[in-house]
């Protein structure tokens, strides 16, 4: 099969290699039907050591059951599955409270004993607990980018707001117009949000974020953007924060928009290590931090309908499409910023 590796900072290869096995009798190998590259695979792509050995890459999947193990009970051969970037149990305590990025017996792929999911074949572990079926839906449905959004990107952005305790009448702002950023502003109008405040500078991006239920747009930065968010909610700053974009600035400008008593929500994969908590920042305005990696599995039951009766349509961040072999491709149109994320079929 064909799959794809990260061999240093923007080296990405497709290369030909075995098709992966049952290993484990909980296991299943799916088909892929449609990847994507992620806004987090940059990061390596921009700060990998360079190595011998290539990381297997991708972790969004939406294919076709081609085989299980003999452990596998929920499943069958030709089931249309979503698979999260994570995979699960389903049934250890974590998950049971609905944390399964933190199962027991989980993980996550990208290493050369799972591999990656942008390849034409993935072994899934433990799918019954990590796979879920669409039912109806065939290889041809026009759905295909939204369902693969409920993989990763639109449920990291529902996971942020969630979180972040997003009910009617609070106001809200988006720290990053990137997929995730965009889909939370999308979760953010589906929990009611009153308003909601798009910070970024790419118009295409925050275009869209509009049409998903952004009422305000703030392209400035640093303390220009937190003077002129204080400035839209009237001094006073926003209910919650939703923070997709990683890096420390996006953090500082976090606590000095959030409002006294607000929430601090971060699902930007963070790059850093430590980052201030102190009386300036959060403990001085009660200010709460919450989020972390999605735990998506969890929100798959209902996100699937809202996706099959139109509800919501998250796959329109997906603005660009290759074949595998266009994967490394993919990669830098989305560092170079000509792609907001870049859809794989194969």
């Amino acid at each position: 099969m064909r799959a794809t590796f990260m061999y240093g900072a923007g080296d990405v290869r497709v290369e030909t290699v075995p098709d992966p096995v049952i290993v484990a009798p909980t296991d299943a190998i799916v088909r892929a039907v449609r990847a994507c590259v992620c806004g987090s695979d940059l990061h390596p792509f921009h700060t990998m050591e360079h190595g011998e050995q290539g990381t297997p890459m991708g972790h969004e999947l939406i294919g076709v059951v081609e085989e299980i193990g003999s452990a596998v009970t929920t499943l069958k051969k030709g089931d249309f599955v979503i698979a999260p970037f994570a995979f699960s149990d389903n049934t250890c305590v974590f998950c049971r409270e609905g944390f399964h990025t933190s199962c027991v017996h989980g993980g996550f792929y990208g290493s050369r004993e799972i591999g990656g999911l942008q390849a034409e074949l993935a072994r899934i572990p433990q799918a019954d607990g990590s796979l879920v079926v669409v039912p109806g839906i065939d290889e041809t449905s026009d759905l295909l980018p939204s369902l693969l959004t409920l993989s990763d990107v639109y449920l990291t952005g529902y996971h942020a707001a969630h979180m972040g305790r997003v009910t009617e009448g609070k106001t809200v702002t988006v720290i990053g117009d990137g997929a995730v950023g965009l889909s939370a502003v999308l979760a953010s109008r589906q929990l009611g949000a009153e308003r909601i405040i798009l910070m970024g500078r790419h118009t295409a991006r925050t275009d869209l974020g509009i049409e998903f239920g952004a009422t305000d747009v703030v392209a400035e930065r640093g303390d220009e953007g937190i003077a002129k968010v204080l400035e839209l909610t009237g001094g006073e700053g926003s209910h919650v924060v939703l923070e997709a974009v990683g890096h420390m600035p996006a953090y500082e400008q976090s606590f000095g928009i959030v409002r006294p008593g607000g929430v601090i929500s971060r699902v930007g994969v963070p790059q850093y290590e430590e980052a201030p908590i102190g009386f300036g920042s959060l403990f001085g305005k009660n200010v709460t931090l919450t989020g972390g990696p999605a735990p998506v599995r969890a929100y798959l039951e209902q996100a699937i309908p809202q996706v099959l009766n139109g509800e919501i349509d998250p796959g329109r961040v997906f603005d660009s499409s290759v074949t595998i072999d266009g994967v490394p491709a993919g990669y830098a149109s989305m560092d170079a910023r000509e792609a907001l994320k870049v859809l794989v079929t194969f």
